[in-house]
């Protein structure tokens, strides 16, 4: 036969939990909400398919990803989550005019879809070599860079 036991406060500890449990229920959906947005994303202003690389520093070192294939008037993510570092690196081409989207920054990309780490001797290692645009997100949580045909309207938004 089973004995049943009380233990002092129990019943308070009880109730100081179910509230505690209820809060977080109601709390839940904002906490995801907010973290759903945090990511880095491109936006095609264009009229013609982009093709997107981006470069960043990670405990690995400097990596760079591409291709993300991004339509015309969509918007692509490349990273999802919390961004990691402040300053982001993109380089891009227009598919069908051959336009592109450059800056100081020397970095390696490939032909086909890849992700290289180093950006030291790119032709050596049989990659290309490619200017990449800096962005200082100033540690924000997400970033967004809209790619237009107009100069001067491809500046990023957080």
């Amino acid at each position: 036969m089973l004995k049943q036991i009380r233990i002092p406060g129990a019943r308070r500890g009880a109730r100081h939990l179910r509230h505690f449990l209820i809060a977080g229920a109601l709390l839940a959906p904002f906490f995801a909400a907010a973290s759903a947005h945090a990511e880095f994303r491109v936006c095609n202003g264009t009229p013609n398919l982009v093709g997107v690389a981006i470069g960043y520093r990670a405990s690995e070192g400097w990596i760079t990803e591409g291709w993300w294939q991004v339509p015309a008037s969509t918007c692509a993510t490349l990273i999802e989550g919390e961004l990691q570092s402040r300053y982001y690196y993109l380089y891009a081409e227009d598919a069908a005019r051959g336009g592109r989207w450059t800056g100081d920054i020397n970095m390696c990309v490939a032909e086909n879809e890849f992700k290289i780490v180093g950006v030291q001797d790119c032709f050596a290692r049989g990659y290309q070599q490619m200017g990449f645009k800096e962005y200082d997100t100033g540690r924000q949580g997400s970033w967004m860079v809209q790619l237009s045909d107009t100069p001067g309207t491809q500046e990023s938004q957080n």
